[in-house]
């Protein structure tokens, strides 16, 4: 069964190239650029990942995975943020679960996502 990552980045370039690499790399992916769509998505699309920019026009990446890590049915949902405009210094929202500076190469990319969706293995009955 393939994984679901949902994107929410307000830069349409990041969101093309990451969606696309994802999607050659056999994940279904649903991409998005309004922070205010993402409650709503998420509980339609059903993502076993997120990756959130951590920077959006009409919303903070932090706040946003704050607000979802509160509700339990998205608690377990992992959520990698990832921004140009964070140091290295600078604290992270405690509820993330992985960060990537941007730019990141694909490479940096599907490392975060494989350890956080590690391939599950069938289990014949």
């Amino acid at each position: 069964m393939h994984k679901r990552i949902l994107i929410l980045d307000d830069n349409l370039d990041i969101l093309e190239v990451v969606t696309e690499a994802l999607l050659y790399e056999q994940y279904i992916v649903k991409d998005i650029s309004l922070g205010g769509q993402l409650l709503q998505v998420v509980q339609e699309f059903k993502p076993n990942l997120i990756l959130l920019d951590y920077h959006l026009a009409d919303a903070s990446g932090g706040d946003l995975c704050r607000r979802l890590k509160q509700t339990p049915e998205n608690r377990q949902i992992p959520v990698v943020i990832f921004s140009a405009y964070v140091s290295a210094g600078e604290p992270l929202p405690a509820d993330c679960d992985g960060f990537l500076y941007k730019p990141f190469d694909l490479a940096e990319l599907f490392e975060v996502v494989r350890k956080l969706l590690p391939v599950s293995e069938e289990v014949a009955s």
